[in-house]
């Protein structure tokens, strides 16, 4: 590696950077004027994903106008079902759909394609990397075999994921066959991704929250301990964050058991909670992203009592879960020249 520094990959080695590095979750997005341009350009969301060369330019853009720490790549979770065949679509103002799978569809699951699929995905992480000024850190990114899980057998988002929830109760050995099947593919697929150039890699698991605590071991914890393990195996020095939204006290373990270097907070998890995950490793979050589209006193609260817990252990700034569409672009530059001008010295 070069000898520039990049600061996310030093947090992540347990080091105390300040200020902290600073990227947000979904900052290429349609909250952005030049992102909508190229969406236009596109003609469908998944075109953007798998276009090389517009995937680039989106995953580029938050870096220009901010100068985040790090850059993610552009694309999305639900990759993974399209290269399983699953007839993944994006419905303008509903959101994804697919084919639902039932037992006889997750027993024909079939994963030898998939990476070949998602050669443009790969082609565009090359692209990012050779783009991206020295010191911006790449990162990878996933979805957790449950929360991909939960689109598949629904075909849809749904509130509370009763669907998944509840074909795992009824269909106990089928399901876990699914999700070890999602952790071995996905764990490929980050491979894939950080032989292209991503620095590290972050595990979405959006829907962790939905889940009770024995539930929570079988459906979170072990499918992502089973792809950071198969990871960790064949690239020992890669670096991962893996992001659990709404797991509450199911976070007290969630590093150890799952081997994660980085865990992600939502802004559900009190600062004093964080404090004491903390202690045991780097953090990333974890503000509200209601107070980016709020702006002014909110939005300058939110920051520094964040700043004020956490900004003196590992940790990189981020919002607690993706930033919105509505939010205010000018609120951006805002939070991120009030998190830079954290450090005195």
């Amino acid at each position: 590696m070069s000898a520039v520094r990049r600061k996310l990959l030093e947090v992540l080695d347990g080091a105390t950077v300040s200020p902290p590095p600073i990227w947000l979750m979904r900052q290429a997005g349609r909250y952005l004027p030049e992102y909508r341009e190229s969406r236009k350009q596109a003609g469908s969301f998944l075109q953007l994903c798998y276009s090389p060369e517009l995937a680039t330019e989106v995953t580029l853009q938050p870096i220009r106008r901010y100068g985040f720490d790090a850059a993610i790549l552009f694309s999305d979770i639900l990759v993974i079902p399209d290269a399983l065949k699953r007839n993944v679509r994006f419905v303008e103002g509903e959101g994804p759909r697919m084919d639902p799978i039932d037992e006889a569809g997750i027993a024909a699951l079939d994963g030898k394609n998939v990476l070949s699929h998602l050669t443009p995905v790969m082609q565009a992480v090359s692209s990012i990397r050779r783009s991206l000024p020295e010191e911006t850190t790449l990162l990878g990114f996933c979805g957790a075999p449950w929360t991909v899980a939960t689109y598949m057998i629904a075909g849809r988002g749904t509130p509370d994921q009763a669907p998944a929830r509840l074909f795992g109760y009824r269909h106990r050995e089928r399901f876990q066959y699914l999700l070890e099947f999602l952790a071995d593919i996905s764990a490929d697929y980050l491979v894939a991704q950080i032989d292209a150039g991503a620095d590290a890699v972050q595990i979405f698991d959006s829907w962790a929250g939905v889940l009770g605590e024995e539930e929570f071991k079988e459906f979170a914890v072990k499918p992502v301990a089973r792809m950071i393990a198969s990871v960790k195996a064949r690239r020992p020095g890669a670096k991962i964050i893996a992001f659990a939204k709404g797991a509450g006290m199911n976070l007290k373990h969630y590093r150890q058991q799952t081997g994660a270097d980085m865990i992600g907070l939502d802004w559900s998890v009190p600062l004093s909670f964080a404090a004491e995950l903390q202690k045991e490793g780097p953090v990333q979050g974890n503000l509200d992203p209601m107070r980016v589209v709020a702006g002014g006193r909110a939005l300058e609260e939110g920051i520094d009592a964040i700043l004020q817990v956490l900004g003196s252990g590992p940790l990189v700034f981020n919002l607690g879960h993706g930033i919105t569409p509505e939010a205010n672009p000018d609120h951006v530059t805002r939070l991120v020249a009030q998190v830079r001008g954290s450090n005195d010295g």
